[in-house]
This record gives structure tokens, sequence and C-alpha cells, in this order.
């Protein structure tokens, strides 16, 4: 009797201090809908004696032994592929790779490009291809979505025989949720993503707004414009990180502070933002404290959603019209005053929010503006892990891989 073919991807997300993962069955009608096991093992690098475990290796086999006791070893013939979160591409990577050791060579040297995450996201790949070396493994790049941003977009106007060398350019990130929620959104206003001809004329703009957050300009399934930049810190107001300023603004800390750049790193990334503003980060208790008249708590959250209103109309004028705006990730899909406050006031680009849709929560995709907007307004949860699944499946699918190349 001939053995089923192997139809499940576990994705991994490796972070500095922490392995997320999500084992996906991607057979049946609607790929994705079974999950067997999901998880996360935090403390990486700390003590034991603070329940920690000392590195990603032991991060992974920790996984390994959680997998096992819900019947869903590492040594499974069900696993099909590991797919790998990978947040910096560079211009080397613009989708998703069999990962060999030339790539993780080549990713290695894109780590000054993404010092905080590209080193965890190698170790997990190494890691993974140590204790499964017969399984394809599949890297998945945030920045590899915007790979289609025309020169015009990702070129800054700074002197080229200084930007080049040096790989300064717009890159992008967040691109697993921009593309996932893009044709998520399309599919929900009856196009066919996988039909290019029916995609063609299909112009969203998609608003991912969590901790960090951006923006996008996707026609016709490619992106065409972004919020950040060579690194996330640019672009949209976020938690902890101060989106667009202006540049001198670092000089003249420099200048008059004493800040060093560590210093001044620290404050636009970690001290920034909605924390900087008001001291949380948590739109929900933002809300909690403007209901109470705090008048700290109502500037950040003005501030926020002004630089969102402010981006949304640039991006109009770059897709010359807009079918669709998605809201996603955790603001973008649970707070209903950042959409409405959001969405005031353009009225004039077509967009009208039903007040009544806008305030009923939900976990499936839905559209929140009037039926009459010209403009559709929707709350897409994203869902990154699926992305990544899919990815690596057509990836391997496609090329017929059961091995790595050598």
């Amino acid at each position: 009797m001939t053995a089923a073919a192997p139809t499940r991807v576990l994705v991994l997300n490796s972070g500095s201090s922490s392995l997320k993962y999500q084992l996906i069955d991607m057979a049946g009608p609607v790929p994705g809908t079974d999950r067997p096991a999901r998880g996360i093992v935090e403390r990486i690098g700390e003590p034991r004696a603070r329940g920690g475990v000392p590195d990603h290796a032991a991060a992974l086999r920790a996984v390994g032994d959680e997998l096992a006791a819900a019947g869903h070893g590492l040594d499974s013939p069900d696993l099909l592929a590991i797919g790998h979160r990978a947040v910096h591409g560079g211009t080397r990577f613009t989708e998703p790779v069999l990962v060999d050791d030339g790539v993780l060579a080549e990713m290695e040297k894109l780590v000054p490009l993404a010092p905080l995450h590209n080193p965890a996201n190698i170790a997990g790949i190494r890691v993974a291809r140590e204790l499964r070396p017969d399984l394809p493994q599949v890297a998945v790049f945030d920045t590899a979505f915007h790979a289609t941003l025309p020169e015009h977009a990702w070129r800054y106007a700074l002197d080229p025989a200084v930007a080049d060398p040096y790989a300064i350019r717009r890159y992008g990130f967040h691109g697993t949720s921009h593309a996932y929620v893009s044709r998520t959104a399309a599919r929900l206003l009856g196009r066919d993503p996988a039909d290019p001809a029916d995609l063609a004329g299909f112009h969203v703009i998609v608003l991912h707004l969590g901790n960090g957050a951006s923006v996008s300009a996707v026609a016709g399934g490619r992106c065409v414009e972004t919020s950040m930049g060579m690194t996330p810190l640019e672009g949209l107001v976020m938690g902890t990180r101060s989106g667009d300023l202006d540049p001198a603004v670092v000089f003249h800390l420099a200048r008059e502070a004493g800040m060093d750049t560590d210093a001044i790193d620290t404050l636009l990334n970690k001290r920034s933002g909605l924390a900087g503003l008001c001291g949380d980060n948590d739109m929900r208790e933002i809300g909690r404290r403007m209901a109470e008249g705090d008048e700290r708590a109502r500037l950040a959250f003005d501030v926020y959603v002004h630089r969102i209103r402010k981006y949304v109309g640039a991006y109009t004028a770059v897709l010359g019209r807009v079918d669709a705006i998605a809201f996603t990730a955790g603001v973008g899909e649970n707070s209903a005053a950042v959409r409405e406050a959001s969405m005031r006031g353009l009225e004039a680009f077509g967009v009208e929010l039903d007040s009544v849709r806008n305030a009923v929560r939900g976990d499936a995709p839905r559209v929140v503006s009037a039926p009459g907007s010209r403009t559709a307004v929707a709350v897409v949860p994203t869902d990154e892990e699926l992305e990544i699944a899919t990815q690596t499946r057509d990836l391997v699918g496609e090329r017929g891989l059961s091995l790595p190349p050598p």
C-alpha cells in the first residue's frame, strides 16, 4: 500500500529570545484549516533557573518534544517541509528560497541590514537543518513582497555613489502580511487572486497596524509603494517607534543633547511612538485613558491616526484610484475607534464607513464600509503563518522536491 504524500508544513519564527511555531496541514479544499499544533518557546538565552533555554538548538528540541507529546514529532512522515520566517532578504532574495549552504552564507551578509532579526532567523534555520537534514527548508522573507517597487519608489534622493555601496534604499517589511491581506481582500470583494486578469485592476491599500505598523499600496497584486524603508523605523507612528522624522533631528540630538548613535537608536526605536507620547503602547489602555479625559493619551491617538490618514491620501494619489482599504494586525483588526478616526474626512476619496458594521467584532474577513461606499473598507485578520506555509508548499511542490539540492 502506497503511503500518503506528506501535506504538513512546520512554520518557525525564530526571534532573538523566542521561537514561535505552527504545524499547518495544507491538504483539503481549504488548506490551513487543520492546525494540529502551535506554541512558543520563550526566554531563549536566559538561565534555566529563570525558566529559560540556553540557545535556539535547545528551543527547537523543546518544540520537537512538544510536537512529539501531541503525536506530531519532528520525525513525522507527514512533514512536507519546514518554512522559516526571515526578516531581511535585501535585493538578493525577492521570493521564497530553498535553503542551502549558499543561501545561509548570503543571509549572513545581510545581517548589517537587520542585526536584531537576521541572526536569530539564521540560527533557527541552522538548527532545523541539523535536526531534519532530509527535509526541505524554505526561507520566506518579510521584504520579498515589496521587491516589485519601481525604482522611483525604492530609491532615496541620495548620491548613488554613497547609497549603493551601503545598500541604502527602501526595502519594506511585514511583506507576508501585506501579501496575504491584499489577496484576501480581493477575494472578499469578489476578485480571484489566482487569476491575473481578474486581479489586474484591483487596487488596495493595506494598513498593518500592530505594535509595528506599515502601509502598502498594491496594484493588481504587486506592491508599488510601502511606508517602512531601509529599516522598520520609517513610516507610520508605531507602539515604540517614531515613524517619519526629520533626519536633522538626529544631528540636533547629537550636537545639543550629547547623545551618541546608540542612545538615539534606542530613543527612536524603543522610547518613541505611542509609548514616547503618552507612556503606553497598548491601544486598549490608551482608549481607556482617553475615556477618562487623559489629554496625553488623546494627543498620542490623534498623532497616530493623523499619520494614517496622511498615508492613505498619499497612496490614493500613487494608485490613482482605490477599490479597498484593508485594516489588519492587532490594532487594525480590533480597534473600531482607530478605524473610524482614520477614515474620518476621507469622504472625498469615496470612503464611507458604516458605524454599525465597524463596531462588530469578529475573526473573519468582513466589509465595514457603507453599502454605497465607492471605496470598500475591510477588516482582514492577517495570517502570516499560513502565508509562509503556502509559499513553502508552493515552492517545494512546484519543484517536486524531497531533498534540498547539494
